[in-house]
């Protein structure tokens, strides 16, 4: 290989460099949890202090119901439980949820249902706002597609015994996993970050995130990181690690399982991962300065820059597709048996991290790992499909300006049949034509190499053009559908 082909050659193998040190970090996160035990048990909080549950809702009228039913129902002293209803809706949400309220306040719940002006700071600036009206020492949080059990504060409380604990974070289960064949590949990734990735990161002293809902968090953590902020669209994220990095620490607890709907359409799927690529990132361009000037140990601050930049894995898919076949054209890499079949490790290692992390999973919550291989299907088809999508959004984190929070909606459905009371709409991305022009290039570009006898690259090629064009077309038959 020449010089200037090496050369030519370098930035795509950095690309892949950098896709494979994201993978390797999911084989760091599995072996610190496979080798590694829970931490020490804490002191455990005794008594039955005022906790305040805070729901943050904006137009969900099929869900609000069923959540306003599964908090009333928690356990906790009636005089020491405030309810708060944070209702931004600008739909018929509001008229759902008055009578409920009513007949929960006349059963001796205290219950808030407040209405703001305006959405200024979106769910952050809900939960700021609701805190100013109590004087609860401790915050549940619930988003509207959560259904608590009833014992989730009885279970969480505890952990409160050491007062540098901020906040504790339950395992996120699903409501309705076994919906779809998007739904079950869904549950595999989520399962995926709570039962490994976040264990890991806790068993570690690693920073660790509260994930939005189905937590608790101490006031005094939140006051003492300088409260909650809108500037970024992943203001959980953002709150953690600010907690830590004021001497605080969070307590991720597996055994505490909150059960939450999942989206149901790619298209609202999308618009999820959209809101969290473009958070992430913008809690990474924030933070990421103080983490490296911190206290913390090197593999704590390397872990949290894996962390926080995990959604850039997107781009640089989109990237390495584009880039593969001008770098086959090089001199002297047409060749079945030339240096391009090296590229077959690379690739194949940056599927071998997250694929295994999932599969472990499934055998540390006891699920069956047969069934695993086609939820691993989709899910690899749908996460290398929305690699333009979530490419932008994380792009978009660069602007550095103020973006609007776009919410994922919900149907309220567990079943197939379940009534659906109103369907939202999520806007198009208008990313259509670009998915579908990658896909063509990728698949135009895979038949290219197979026909001159080079196959180091076409198969990924393939499946760049198979999800990409899932994707495309699932958006253009079901832009209409919400989730």
């Amino acid at each position: 290989m020449s010089l200037a082909t090496a050369l030519a050659l370098a930035p795509y193998l950095a690309l892949l460099g950098l896709m494979l040190a994201y993978s390797a970090h999911s084989l760091v996160l599995l072996v610190v949890h496979a080798r590694s035990r829970r931490p020490t048990s804490a002191p455990r909080l005794a008594g039955e202090p005022h906790v305040a549950v805070q729901l943050p809702v904006y137009n969900e009228e099929n869900v609000i119901v069923r959540l306003l039913d599964a908090v009333a129902a928690l356990d906790w002293p009636r005089d020491r439980l405030t309810i708060q209803l944070l209702d931004d809706s600008t739909d018929g949400t509001t008229a759902l949820a008055a009578p409920r309220v009513a007949q929960m306040q006349a059963a001796g719940v205290c219950v808030q249902h407040v209405r703001r002006a305006d959405r200024r700071g979106f769910k952050a600036g809900a939960l700021a706002d609701g805190m100013l009206r109590t004087d609860a020492e401790f915050f549940a949080i619930f988003d509207a597609d959560f259904v608590p059990p009833p014992d989730f504060l009885r279970r969480a409380m505890p952990h409160f015994g050491d007062a540098r604990v901020a906040a504790v974070q339950g395992r996120w289960t699903h409501l309705n996993r076994d919906f779809s064949g998007l739904t079950r590949a869904q549950a595999m990734a989520i399962d995926g970050h709570f039962a490994i990735e976040q264990e890991a990161r806790f068993r570690a002293g690693w920073f660790l995130n509260f994930n939005g809902s189905g937590g608790v968090w101490r006031r005094a953590g939140i006051d003492a990181a300088g409260g909650w902020s809108a500037d970024t669209l992943t203001e959980d994220l953002d709150l953690s690690y600010r907690a830590q990095l004021a001497g605080y620490k969070l307590i991720f607890d597996r055994d505490l399982p909150c059960p939450a709907e999942l989206p149901t359409t790619l298209a609202a799927f999308k618009a999820q991962q959209r809101r969290w690529a473009t958070g992430s990132m913008q809690t990474a361009l924030k933070l990421l300065p103080r983490i490296w000037r911190s206290q913390a140990t090197l593999p704590a601050r390397m872990a949290a820059t894996m962390h926080l930049t995990h959604y850039a894995v997107h781009p640089l898919c989109a990237a390495v597709a584009l880039l593969s076949v001008p770098c086959v054209l090089l001199p002297g890499m047409l060749a079945p048996t030339g240096p391009l079949w090296g590229v077959l490790l690379p690739f194949g290692l940056a599927m071998l991290g997250p694929t295994t992390l999932y599969l472990y999973a499934r055998r540390v919550l006891g699920l069956p790992i047969l069934p695993a291989f086609r939820d691993l299907g989709t899910l690899t088809l749908v996460g290398v499909g929305i690699a333009v999508s979530n490419g932008r959004a994380v792009a978009r984190a660069f602007e550095r300006r103020e973006l609007a929070f776009e919410r994922t909606p919900k149907l309220g459905v567990v079943r197939a049949g379940d009534v659906v009371l109103r369907r939202y709409g999520v806007a198009a991305d208008g990313l259509l034509l670009l998915e579908l022009g990658l896909a063509c290039y990728c698949l135009c570009a895979a038949a290219g190499l197979v026909w001159t006898g080079v196959y180091a690259v076409a198969p990924f090629l393939l499946l760049d053009a198979a999800g990409l064009s899932y994707v495309a077309a699932s958006g253009w038959l079901r832009q209409e559908e919400a989730a």
